[in-house]
């Protein structure tokens, strides 16, 4: 790892216990290179490591989980996934194509939009913030939600409802994640970690291998990929060949950096 994805990540152990903290409070958490690559290693370290028997994924500070892709670092030209291509394989923030057999816990301490929702779609289970809210704002960017939202929150959530989020972008709370099964826990701001350590507890006390059996077999993992959403990513790549390349996939980021209504081309 290295020092500016070390800094981007932080990672340590209470007991059995791995916890990834995206630390970019300056930038909401925003995900670039350096999360992608600090966030895909410490989830090779649990998987490797027989001790580590949970993983929570949590934000630095108090106002943002993460914010999505880094769209200023987009607008200056700069990749958000790393030159190495074992690495770029994991999918956005090392994360969303990167499943491993230890279960995994986010504890969404603020918004979780764009890609934060994302990471919380890809996670296992989820403790929210009272205060936390999700959503996938991408199509207000010219983009579109290509780091497995798109069908992700169709398979989480009522149909109906997913549609609604994704169309017109909009957010929704923490609360209302609760109430359509998006989120195990809501709790005040306060006791966030608490929970999710004593919900990662819980888990880490039964034995390790049927654990991660039991997690293999419920979302179809078989060696290091869910093999049942190899068609939904084919389809990504084709939809991003058109979108992500399109005029107002530039501008969309460029907008959101100058702070102004972007205007659309369709094209």
């Amino acid at each position: 790892m290295t020092t500016e994805s070390a800094a981007a990540v932080l990672v340590e152990r209470q007991g059995n216990v791995l916890i990834a903290t995206l630390n970019r409070p300056e930038s909401r958490n925003a995900v670039n290179a350096a999360v992608h690559v600090g966030l895909g290693l410490a989830l090779e370290q649990a998987e490797t490591d027989p001790d580590i028997r949970v993983v929570i994924i949590t934000g630095a500070g108090d106002q943002a989980f993460c914010a999505g892709a880094d769209l200023k670092a987009l607008s200056r030209g700069e990749r958000l996934a790393p030159e190495d291509k074992t690495q770029a394989r994991w999918g956005f923030a090392g994360m969303v194509q990167h499943p491993i057999s230890k279960p995994i816990i986010a504890a969404v301490n603020g918004f979780a939009l764009g890609g934060g929702t994302e990471l919380a779609l890809a996670s296992d289970l989820v403790v929210a913030a009272d205060t936390a809210s999700f959503g996938l704002p991408e199509v207000k960017r010219g983009i579109y939600a290509a780091a497995g939202g798109a069908f992700r929150l169709a398979q989480q959530l009522p149909t109906k409802i997913a549609m609604e989020y994704l169309l017109t972008g909009e957010p929704f709370t923490a609360q209302r994640a609760h109430e359509l099964g998006l989120v195990n826990r809501v709790v005040p701001a306060s006791e966030l970690m608490a929970t999710a350590l004593d919900l990662a507890a819980r888990i880490a006390t039964n034995a390790p291998l049927s654990v991660q059996a039991s997690k293999r077999l419920a979302m179809g993992i078989v060696d290091g990929a869910i093999t049942s959403d190899d068609a939904f990513w084919a389809q990504n790549r084709k939809e991003s060949m058109t979108v992500m390349t399109s005029e107002d996939a530039r501008e969309g980021p460029l907008a959101f950096a100058q702070k102004r209504a972007p205007v659309w081309k369709a094209k």
